[in-house]
C-alpha cells in the first residue's frame, strides 16, 4: 500500500492495518522528510487520544493530515505504532 499526496509517496508498506475504513501503515513506513510538527489532538471514544502530523511536499502544507495514537487504549492496540491519513492523502 502507498499513501500519496501532491504526487509524492508518504509512505509505503505491505504491512498496514485496516481500522474503520481507514489503512493504518506502520510509523516506520512514514517518509520522514515530508513530516512536520502539529499541536492537534483529537480524542476516539475506543481507540483514546490522537495525536498529528502535518505534510510539507514541495512547499505546499498540509496540515494535520496524518494521525497516530501515542498510547491507544487496550481496545486498539492495533494502531499502536501506526499512522493514518485524510485530507486528500490517497490510498493505493
Amino acid at each position: 500500500m502507498k499513501a500519496i499526496w501532491n504526487n509524492t509517496v508518504i509512505a509505503e508498506s505491505d504491512d498496514t492495518v485496516l481500522v474503520e475504513g481507514n489503512h493504518y501503515f506502520p510509523t516506520s513506513a512514514l517518509k520522514r522528510e515530508y513530516i512536520t510538527f502539529s499541536n492537534h489532538k483529537s480524542s476516539c471514544a475506543w481507540k483514546g487520544q490522537a495525536s498529528y502530523y502535518s505534510l510539507m511536499v514541495n512547499g505546499d502544507l498540509n496540515t494535520d493530515a496524518v494521525w497516530y495514537y501515542p498510547d491507544p487504549k487496550t481496545e486498539a492496540e492495533m494502531v499502536r505504532d501506526r499512522v493514518a491519513f485524510w485530507k486528500g492523502v490517497t490510498i493505493e
